[in-house]
């Protein structure tokens, strides 16, 4: 299959991203009027469960372009929007987000880059290293969180800018197609006007956005991976004769199968709901995309897990699905907020709605 290919060689062939900006996949919810198809979250949804049931790269490009799109289309200025989303929508630019350091992956409210005004206030100098920036290696662009005078800022750096570094990453467990890179940002130097919103809302707002549209996007795409293992192990378990016997006739691996279907059914709801509650508009369904992506990366784990103990050796193939979903699925269960911040983030949201005083 082309997507094992792909994790084999850990790239997505660049016709490929060609084929998914031609099909108007990379920022498909964005209005007509910057070039986007103007999708509701349920239908971004489905595409990006879609995607992510073929494979987690192709979703992982889905969901970086979409959530830098989305920031720069709630916090940025008219001149900003129209300068940067036709190019995303089209596939012109391809995105990054820089967010993650070495000391601040789920705690980004210790980011270390420095971004530094010019005396003239005509153009801002970025400092740091980030690190695990999906697609990094293809990104024209970078949407970057920083300090500015202590107070968290976000600015739009390219990549072609002196000072810019890359450091691919390869063999890591999961996403090894996606472009992943390290970037050292060396005194680069951008125009004022590439900072989206004022410092002390590149956290709370810019980032915080991109983040909440990225959590949206993984929920959809692990219910992907999750259906799709669950599809892969079913056909397997009917079709493979052990003791005389389908291998769906036993009892151990019939609750198996029974276990990851609920799973992945019960995370599709969950996504369901999100996009029910962002309908709603900007801000809205916070809570609901952190349930939903919680449960879909659980569901995926669980079910490429499964589904492999299913498969056997066939599972543990090199161009396994199931085995590549089990890896991916694995990441998924980290990035865009672990799911033990997930925990606090709802636990802490229900403390407030039933709490005493409530």
């Amino acid at each position: 299959a082309p997507a094992a290919d792909w994790d084999r060689d850990g790239r997505v062939p660049a016709a490929v991203l060609r084929d998914l900006a031609r099909a108007g996949l990379l920022a498909p919810d964005l209005p007509a009027r910057y070039g986007g198809a103007g999708l509701a979250p349920a239908e971004l949804g489905e595409v990006a469960a879609h995607l992510g049931g073929v494979c987690s790269a192709l979703r992982g490009l889905l969901t970086v372009q979409s959530m830098v799109a989305a920031a720069l289309l709630r916090w940025g200025t008219r001149e900003q929007r129209a300068r940067w989303l036709p190019p995303l929508a089209d596939g012109t630019l391809t995105a990054g987000f820089a967010a993650t350091e070495e000391g601040a992956g789920s705690a980004l409210a210790e980011v270390r880059t420095e971004v530094e005004e010019s005396a003239d206030g005509t153009a801002l100098t970025v400092t740091g290293r980030k690190r695990w920036v999906t697609f990094g290696q293809n990104a024209d662009v970078l949407l970057v969180l920083g300090r500015s005078d202590g107070r968290p800022t976000a600015v739009l750096v390219e990549t072609d800018r002196p000072g810019v570094r890359r450091e691919p990453v390869s063999g890591q467990l999961g996403m090894r197609a996606a472009g992943i890179a390290h970037l050292t940002l060396d005194a680069v130097r951008v125009p004022a006007g590439h900072r989206i919103a004022p410092p002390g809302a590149g956290l709370s707002h810019v980032a915080a956005t991109a983040l909440d549209h990225g959590r949206f996007t993984v929920a959809w795409g692990c219910v992907g991976m999750a259906e799709a293992c669950v599809a892969d192990a079913a056909a397997h378990a009917a079709a493979r004769v052990q003791g005389g016997v389908p291998l769906s006739r036993h009892q151990a691996v019939g609750a198996l199968l029974a276990r990851i279907a609920v799973d992945a059914a019960g995370a599709r709801e969950l996504a369901a709901r999100a996009a029910r509650a962002r309908a709603g508009g900007p801000g809205r369904g916070i809570t609901e995309t952190i349930m939903a992506k919680y449960a879909a990366a659980a569901a995926g784990a669980s079910a490429g897990r499964d589904a492999v103990q299913i498969l056997g050796a066939a599972g543990c193939a090199p161009d396994s699905r199931v085995g590549r979903h089990y890896r991916d699925a694995k990441v998924m269960e980290i990035i865009e907020g672990a799911q033990q911040v997930s925990e606090i983030h709802i636990a802490a949201h229900l403390v407030r709605r039933f709490g005493a005083g409530s």
